[in-house]
């Protein structure tokens, strides 16, 4: 699993890029404040739940929560049944708010 700081991430929003961002955490987590990522709780990933991910396989996959736990774990639990370009946001969305402040 590789990682990626806010302050990356926020340059290549920001350049245009076409990213795949998951968030990881609750839907209630999700309304109160989130960056504009796809919403699929970790909850649904370990459940093996994972339609929208399909056809991105060998895609890079953002993967964020709050602090970076949640998402590591999602991050490894893709990995292992085939994910091959998985990327951590360090931090997560609390970072995120820290240094960027949106």
């Amino acid at each position: 699993m590789t990682t990626i700081t806010v302050q990356e991430l926020k340059h290549r929003i920001d350049a245009g890029e076409k990213l795949h961002i998951i968030d990881v955490r609750e839907p209630a987590e999700y309304a109160e404040y989130n960056i504009g990522g796809t919403l699929i709780p970790l909850g649904k990933i370990l459940g093996m739940q994972l339609d929208e991910l399909d056809e991105l396989k060998n895609e890079e996959l953002i993967i964020h929560c709050k602090v970076g736990g949640r998402s590591a774990q999602a991050c490894m639990f893709l990995e292992q049944v085939g994910y091959t370009n998985v990327v951590n946001v360090s931090g997560g969305v609390m970072a995120w708010k820290q240094m960027i402040g949106q």
